[in-house]
């Protein structure tokens, strides 16, 4: 038993290692991986280097500039930007790699059924699908969200609800080729049943790429969020990057100057999601070889 169990974590190894050669010959993901890692640590080490807390007021006056107190300068209520900032990027993580997470198992589940099950079942899966993709997502997220209302949960719930149908077509299509390989016929022929066949030789097949298209659904679903925070449809109870250029928009700030308040919830957006587009890129080349070319 211990030289199976050693047997297997050298594999496991073998496989890590080959997989690490093979990424980090790619710039755009290791400039990803790069940026990624740096918001990471800022959402996991926020309690430690935020100067303030985030709902810490009246530390500057409104509207302050960037100053060596307040590098961000403070918002209307005087609270401090750069801390808000730190903050904003935990729940725009939390939110963004949770959602996706959920919208990834839905849509592989789904796509995994169809693709498996063929006839009727096919045909009113992908109907429904079709159906999520011909309506505009910020539309069918806008409704949702207004129907459940504002709150860190719902606003994971709304983004992987309108967003697992794209996965779904993917996975599908995938599905449809693999089931038809010769593995999978022999282990049919042998009176495997459909959940084996499916969860045992199938999925394990489709992995690779199931994971390559989540990574590139967090940058959409942080993207999201912060569409729905700054249209009002955030959970106001916790601070993320959409929610301050909501509160920035509310108060005027970009008519009035106040570049500070815009600006660097904006670029941590943008850096955010292109490091998982960069790391996304990175992983869809690992997983289709003839990309590399």
């Amino acid at each position: 038993m211990a030289a199976i169990i050693e047997e297997y974590l050298s594999e496991m190894k073998r496989k890590a290692a080959d997989f690490w050669s093979l990424y980090r010959r790619n710039k755009f993901g290791m400039v990803g991986l790069v940026i990624l890692l740096f918001f990471v640590f800022l959402a996991v080490a926020a309690d430690y280097i935020a100067p303030y807390g985030q709902w810490q007021t009246n530390v500057a006056p409104p509207f302050s500039p960037p100053s060596r107190q307040h590098l961000l300068g403070a918002d209307e209520m005087g609270r401090d930007l750069f801390s808000l900032f730190i903050y904003g990027s935990r729940v725009s993580l939390i939110i963004g790699i949770t959602a996706a997470l959920l919208s990834t198992f839905i849509g592989g589940l789904v796509g995994l059924i169809s693709g498996y099950m063929g006839g009727w079942v096919d045909d009113l899966l992908m109907r429904v699908t079709e159906a999520f993709l011909a309506i505009p997502a910020i539309v069918l997220m806008i409704i949702f969200a207004a129907i459940l209302g504002p709150s860190f949960t719902n606003i994971i719930m709304v983004i992987a609800i309108v967003s697992w149908a794209p996965i779904a077509r993917i996975i599908r299509s995938q599905v449809l080729v693999v089931k038809e390989l010769p593995y999978v016929e022999a282990a049919r022929s042998v009176g495997a049943g459909s959940g084996r066949l499916m969860f045992k030789h199938i999925f394990p097949n489709v992995t690779p790429l199931l994971f390559a298209n989540m990574i590139l659904q967090i940058s959409g679903a942080i993207l999201a969020e912060a569409a729905l925070s700054f249209l009002g449809l955030g959970d106001p109870h916790h601070t993320s990057w959409g929610m301050l250029l909501h509160y920035a928009y509310d108060n005027g700030a970009l008519a009035a100057g106040y570049w500070w308040y815009v600006v660097p919830p904006g670029v941590g957006i943008l850096l955010l999601v292109l490091s998982f587009v960069f790391i996304g890129y990175a992983l869809d080349e690992i997983v289709n070889p003839r990309l590399r070319h």
